[in-house]
């Protein structure tokens, strides 16, 4: 196979055709879904374990040649098809390409991030594959928590122990191990969990996560800036409520509502009639979380809070489907032109 690969570039350097029909004859015989590169690639697999490296070398190079050398005689011939007395005719229209549009998700990732910077917040990022002591053990969570259950969490099969991050906390936990106090932090980043699709849920999405640990923080500062945040991103009229609640990290734990910025706190069906639409969780950082990471709870304290980017997505944009974040539609991301 090694030698029919090294043929077929000095094959692929040679390639020349007159019109274009020839050459799109050309690109369905060597890239065609039936053509000379996808047998190849279909043959690979028979390559024995001590050739595949060097074997696939060779082969994306193949295809990187075919590539470049179809476009370039593809430019070549169509400079020719241009009527030589309209080369320097300059009342010819020009061409507009369409400009792209930023992602909806990128547009709030980046206006939170921003916000948080603002209050002296740096970002941090960490891996999508995770082992159990981040994701779950240095967290406070109990050996037969719910979360664990393989309904929730994506594992991997050959390894009990790594999984797909359900949550950025894990990113907490790791900078709390090599950042000594003040950590003022934020943590974005894509998780996984087994949802079934709809339009409420998806199996991967986008989270934030904040921490704040130093001497005597306390809940007040947690409800400070949540509001702070809450107002920059949604107005200055928005108003919020903390919900208590339980999260194996945090003690005392709440969740946090919105009024809803739809109805303006009078009842729709977005906020289901209550006025209010939950967008995060938070809470003071529980002691053994500190002790986990070696930070002494007797001299510091702290929050941590996290919302799904999705969710404020929706609530900002007012879209009532998750999934438009996730297809591509071309109609629904020109909607988001006028931000870039």
């Amino acid at each position: 196979m090694k030698e029919k690969i090294e043929k077929l570039l000095q094959e692929a350097a040679e390639i020349h055709a007159e019109k274009m029909e020839q050459l799109e004859e050309l690109r369905i015989k060597f890239m065609g879904r039936k053509g000379i590169l996808q047998e190849m690639f279909q043959d690979f697999k028979n390559v024995p374990a001590e050739q595949k490296r060097e074997v696939g070398v060779l082969l994306n190079q193949l295809k990187d040649k075919l590539q470049e050398r179809l476009e370039s005689l593809k430019q070549s011939l169509e400079s020719e098809e241009l009527p030589s007395d309209k080369t320097n005719d300059l009342t010819i229209p020009v061409r507009f390409d369409e400009l792209g549009s930023r992602h909806p998700l990128s547009i709030v990732r980046s206006q939170i991030c921003d916000i948080f910077s603002r209050i002296g917040y740096t970002v941090a990022e960490g891996p999508e594959i995770e082992d159990d002591w981040h994701l779950f053990s240095a967290l406070n969570f109990a050996p037969d928590h719910p979360a664990r259950d393989m309904q929730d969490t994506f594992f991997i099969e050959t390894a009990p122990d790594i999984l797909l991050r359900t949550h950025t906390s894990s990113v907490q936990i790791r900078m709390m191990e090599h950042t000594k106090p003040p950590i003022r932090m934020i943590f974005p980043g894509r998780v996984y969990r087994n949802e079934v699709i709809s339009a409420r849920a998806h199996c991967q999405f986008h989270q934030v996560e904040g921490l704040y640990i130093d001497k005597k923080v306390s809940f007040a500062d947690l409800k400070q800036s949540l509001l702070y945040f809450t107002k920059e991103m949604f107005g200055s009229e928005t108003k919020i409520r903390l919900r208590p609640s339980y999260f194996p990290f945090t003690e005392p734990s709440a969740e946090m509502d919105i009024s809803c910025n739809i109805c303006g706190g009078v009842g729709c069906n977005i906020c289901k009639g209550s006025g209010w639409v939950e967008i995060l969780g938070c809470g003071m950082v529980d002691p053994n979380v500190l002790s986990n990471c070696g930070i002494d709870p007797d001299e510091y304290s702290g929050f941590a809070f996290g919302m799904g980017i999705e969710r404020i997505a929706m609530l900002k944009y007012q879209t009532n489907d998750i999934r438009l974040y996730f297809e591509n539609d071309v109609r629904f991301l020109r909607e988001f032109e006028a931000a870039l």
